[in-house]
C-alpha cells in the first residue's frame, strides 16, 4: 500500500543532470503473474538498452541508464510475489534513488526516461482511492485505523482516563450515574479532537465510525461539523473472536456502499447533463472523438469494459473501426481495447478517471464523459 508520503516523496524527485526511469508493468492474476511481469518488465526494458551503450550520450547519463536497468532486473529477481494489478518503479542510480509502488489496478505498460518521474498513472489511479479513517470507540477506549486500497492500518489506540472512586460519594447514586456520564462524555470529546486532527495532518477523505449499539450517534455527536459532513457510514461491533478482522469487514462493508452511491449519483449526473444538452457526452464513439480531441475533463468507464478498436499514431484519433483516419486521413492500427487507449489518452493530457463497478446505466453505454468545451462535429 502506498501512503501519502510515499507520493510526495516521489513527486519530489528531480534529476536535471541524468534521466530518471519510470517504469510501469502489468502483473496479471493466477500462478504465472511474476513471470508473466518479468517478461513484461524485460521487454519495456529492451527499449531503453541502447542508450546505455550510446556514445553520443554523455558519460553519467549512459552509466546510470546501464546501473538502472540492472537494479530493476535484480529487484525482480529476488523470488518476490507482486498482488495483481500494476507495479511502478522508480529510479535513478546518479542519485541513489530506487522506489516502488504496488497499484491495485492494471494501467499500461510503460517506459520512460525524463528529468521528472511519470507520475500521471500512477496519480490518476491513486486518485480512485479514497483514504478513509476508521474510529472504532466505546467506553473505555478508542482505536484509529486507516483504510486504503482495501487495506487496514492500525493507526494508533486512546485509553481513557479511569475514574476513581475518590472522585464521587460512594452512596449517591445518581451523582455517580451523572459523573460516569460526563467522564464517557469527556472521552468522546477527546477522542473526536484527536479524529480531527488527523483529519487535518494526514489528509483522510471519509469517517467510518464504529461502536456497540447505542453508542455511535453520542459519538457522532461530539464531532465537529466538517468531520460530521465526512462520515461515510457506521457499523456495530459486538464481541468477536476475531475482532480486528470483523473491522475491516465492517468497515469494507461502509466503504462499499458508500463508492456505490457515489458511482451511481455521478453517472445520473452525467447523464441528466448529456441528456440537457451540456457539456457532456454518453457512448463510446462519442467520448473517442472527444478524447482525440483532448476535450474530457472525467471519462467514466464501466469496469471490465473492454472493446476493440483502432487507433491513429499521426493525430492520436481513436475510433470503432476503418482503415483510415477521419480526422487526417493517416492509416490506422487496430487495438484489443480501444477503451484502455482511451483511458490513457485521458490521463496523458491530465483527465480523471472513474472506473464504475455499481449497476448504473453506464453499462448500456459502456462510457461516458464530462467536457471540457463542447464538441465540434466529427
Amino acid at each position: 500500500m502506498i501512503s501519502q508520503e510515499d507520493i510526495s516523496r516521489i513527486l519530489r524527485l528531480h534529476a536535471n543532470d541524468v534521466p530518471i526511469l519510470s517504469l510501469y508493468a502489468r502483473v496479471p492474476a493466477g500462478p504465472g503473474g511474476s513471470r508473466e511481469l518479468q517478461t513484461r518488465v524485460d521487454s519495456l526494458l529492451s527499449e531503453i538498452r541502447p542508450l546505455g551503450s550510446d556514445h553520443s550520450v554523455d558519460r553519467a547519463v549512459r552509466l546510470s541508464v546501464r546501473a538502472d536497468i540492472e537494479r530493476v532486473e535484480k529487484h525482480l529477481a529476488d523470488g518476490r510475489t507482486w498482488r495483481p494489478g500494476t507495479l511502478a518503479l522508480f529510479s535513478c542510480s546518479a542519485h541513489e534513488v530506487f522506489e516502488e509502488v504496488a497499484l491495485p489496478r492494471a494501467v499500461r505498460d510503460r517506459v520512460v526516461l525524463d528529468a521528472t518521474p511519470w507520475v500521471r498513472s500512477l496519480l490518476a489511479v491513486l486518485d480512485e482511492y479514497r483514504r478513509m479513517c476508521v474510529v472504532f470507540v466505546e467506553r473505555g477506549r478508542a482505536r484509529v485505523y486507516e483504510m486504503y486500497q482495501d487495506e487496514l492500518r492500525e493507526l494508533g489506540t486512546r485509553r481513557e482516563r479511569p475514574l476513581h472512586a475518590r472522585h464521587v460519594p460512594a452512596l449517591d447514586e445518581d451523582r455517580v450515574r451523572n459523573k460516569a456520564e460526563e467522564h464517557t462524555k469527556r472521552h468522546f470529546r477527546e477522542v473526536a479532537a484527536m479524529v480531527d486532527g488527523l483529519f487535518r495532518t494526514d489528509g483522510f477523505d471519509l469517517l467510518a465510525l464504529g461502536s456497540h449499539p447505542h453508542e455511535t450517534p453520542r459519538f457522532a455527536d461530539q464531532l465537529p461539523r466538517h468531520l460530521r459532513d465526512r462520515i461515510a457510514g457506521t457499523f456495530t461491533l459486538d464481541t468477536h473472536p476475531t475482532e480486528l478482522a470483523h473491522i475491516r469487514e465492517r468497515a469494507t462493508e461502509v466503504l462499499r456502499t458508500y463508492e456505490d452511491e457515489q458511482q451511481r449519483r455521478r453517472v445520473a449526473e452525467v447523464v441528466e447533463k448529456a441528456a440537457a444538452g451540456g457539456r457532456a457526452t454518453l457512448g463510446v464513439a462519442p467520448c473517442l472523438w472527444a478524447g482525440a480531441l483532448t476535450a474530457i475533463d472525467t471519462l467514466l468507464v464501466e469496469e471490465g469494459a473492454e472493446l476493440p478498436g483502432v487507433v491513429c499514431n499521426y493525430c492520436g484519433w481513436l475510433g470503432l473501426e476503418g482503415p483510415r483516419c477521419t480526422r487526417c486521413g493517416h492509416e490506422v492500427r487496430p487495438v484489443p481495447d480501444v477503451l484502455d487507449e482511451l483511458t490513457e489518452a485521458v490521463i496523458e493530457w491530465g483527465g480523471s478517471i472513474r472506473h464504475i463497478e455499481a449497476e448504473t446505466p453506464l453499462r448500456e453505454h459502456l462510457a461516458a464523459a464530462t467536457l471540457r468545451f463542447d464538441l465540434p462535429p466529427e
